[in-house]
């Protein structure tokens, strides 16, 4: 024993000596629903297995796209009145404005569907689907600049070190793939002409719960993960030998340190030795058909793009991959949006459709919940010169719109209204914290049993200080 005392530094041994506290301490390192004197977390009844989620980085602006304003034509460049802002804070990018000249959007809308939706003239293959949709035109967060916002919207803290949905999804239900990771992140091209907000990779992090949780970025160029082929002059069986060693040794450090997070080195490692097989399998398109192509764009072809990773997602849900988060970049249109925006609308606008389509026709559609939006909205005032044809709009968490479709919602809603600024929201407000009770309930999963103990709290996706609710109307 006191040989083994000695190869124990104070980290480790005061870590050993966590584990001798029996199970309560064990208890933290799996879900609740893996222990028998604990309430399942999904006591609900899951409508949806798994989730796409299609996030607009730097903010689509709402008011051209889906949230239409016809009577802010006779106010264009008029200012913004003060009994509209009511003193609300503003970004330092326009707080020095002399002035808030409203901006109408130059986009003409139509109504769709059976429900007669109404959206933009750019969208002119997602109002083909609106019927599989609800809209939430009321959604609105805490955060008004970029990196706290898509921290929150992504873990529901504005501060990072918090666990991403994927990664909740993936230690509260687990993974139905052993080849392959519960959680895969796809970050696209994007055709707009302007630099984009930068994306880290603790926005599909683990944070405090264990690393195995966390999210794997699949690349569009080369090898689709990091360090998954074998180096030059080692053959699979050379690798095999050589991760049964380091299973070994890491096998040996464990039973001696006691680190959860050892346990979860040994499992990444045999979980990166499988995808060596099962990756090349899934990122091979040759199988896809022509009326595949035709369905998600010539895009598709491409890797990387986001027709591209549109295609790739269904193909992971495909073989049961519990989330799927595709990130696309460029939205930010602080200035030139007429410019801008189209192209953005043409990335994104026909494969976002088609997943829908794809997903229906494959029998998917009914137990994949497909959400899509940013991390908040545009404000209706223009940043910068003001032109008939020419306009930019600065950030808005006041209101903004997303959609769902898929598993437990209901298609062919619109749900909430802002005032005819799209400024304030006046009718069913749906914070983030809302929109991902709605989704873990899509999921099976009650938000407040899916819990765990870090730093003396029980902690949530969905917070440990502020009300959530599941957005009833949506569901199906």
């Amino acid at each position: 024993m006191s040989s083994v005392i000695e190869t124990l530094d104070r980290r480790s041994f005061l870590g050993r000596s966590l584990w001798g506290l029996g199970a309560s301490a064990l208890s933290h390192l799996m879900p609740d629903y893996l222990l028998a004197d604990q309430t399942q977390p999904s006591g609900l009844k899951a409508r949806a297995k798994r989730v796409i989620y299609l996030f607009m980085s730097g903010a689509p602006s709402q008011l051209d796209l889906y949230d239409h304003k016809p009577g802010m034509e006779k106010w264009f460049d008029r200012d913004l009145p003060d009994s509209v802002r009511k003193g609300q804070r503003l970004t330092t990018m326009t707080s020095g404005q002399s002035r808030f000249p409203i901006a109408p959007t130059k986009y003409a809308f139509k109504r769709h569907g059976q429900a007669g939706a109404e959206l933009s003239e750019l969208l002119p293959h997602t109002s083909r689907v609106v019927d599989h949709l609800a809209i939430v035109r009321s959604v609105h967060t805490d955060a008004i600049n970029h990196d706290p916002a898509i921290t929150m919207i992504q873990t529901g803290d504005q501060r990072p070190g918090k666990p991403s949905l994927g990664a909740w999804l993936s230690y509260g239900l687990g993974s139905e793939n052993q080849n392959l990771p519960a959680y895969v992140v796809l970050n696209s091209t994007w055709t707009a002409k302007r630099d984009a907000q930068a994306l880290y990779a603790r926005l599909w992090g683990s944070g405090f719960l264990p690393s195995r949780h966390q999210g794997v970025r699949m690349r569009g160029a080369g090898d689709p993960v990091l360090y998954l082929s074998n180096p030059a002059g080692v053959d699979t069986e050379t690798r095999k030998r050589m991760l049964d060693g380091l299973k070994s040794m890491n096998q040996r450090q464990l039973d001696i340190v006691g680190d959860p997070e050892i346990k979860a080195r040994i499992a990444q490692y045999e979980m990166a030795f499988r995808m060596q097989r099962s990756v090349p399998e899934l990122t091979d398109f040759s199988g896809e058909s022509e009326a595949t192509y035709r369905l998600y764009g010539e895009d598709a072809r491409t890797p990387g793009t986001f027709a591209s990773n549109c295609l790739l997602a269904r193909r992971l849900i495909e073989r049961d991959v519990r989330c799927v988060q595709i990130f696309h970049r460029g939205w930010d249109h602080h200035g030139d949006l007429p410019r801008d925006l189209p192209l953005q609308c043409q990335d994104i606008d026909q494969p976002s459709a088609a997943l829908i389509q794809d997903l229906e026709q494959r029998g998917l559609l009914d137990d994949t919940l497909v959400v899509w939006g940013g991390e908040f909205g545009r404000t209706i005032y223009c940043q910068g010169k003001l032109e008939r044809d020419n306009y930019g709009r600065d950030h808005h968490p006041r209101c903004f719109t997303m959609w769902m479709a898929g598993g437990g919602i209901k298609g062919g809603v619109t749900y909430g209204a802002t005032d005819e600024f799209s400024y304030n929201i006046v009718e069913n407000p749906v914070h983030i914290r809302d929109l991902n009770a709605t989704m873990l309930h899509c999921l099976g999963v009650d938000h407040r049993k899916l819990t765990y103990r870090f730093q003396g709290l029980d902690q949530r996706l969905t917070g440990i200080d502020a009300q959530a609710h599941v957005v009833q109307p949506l569901l199906a």
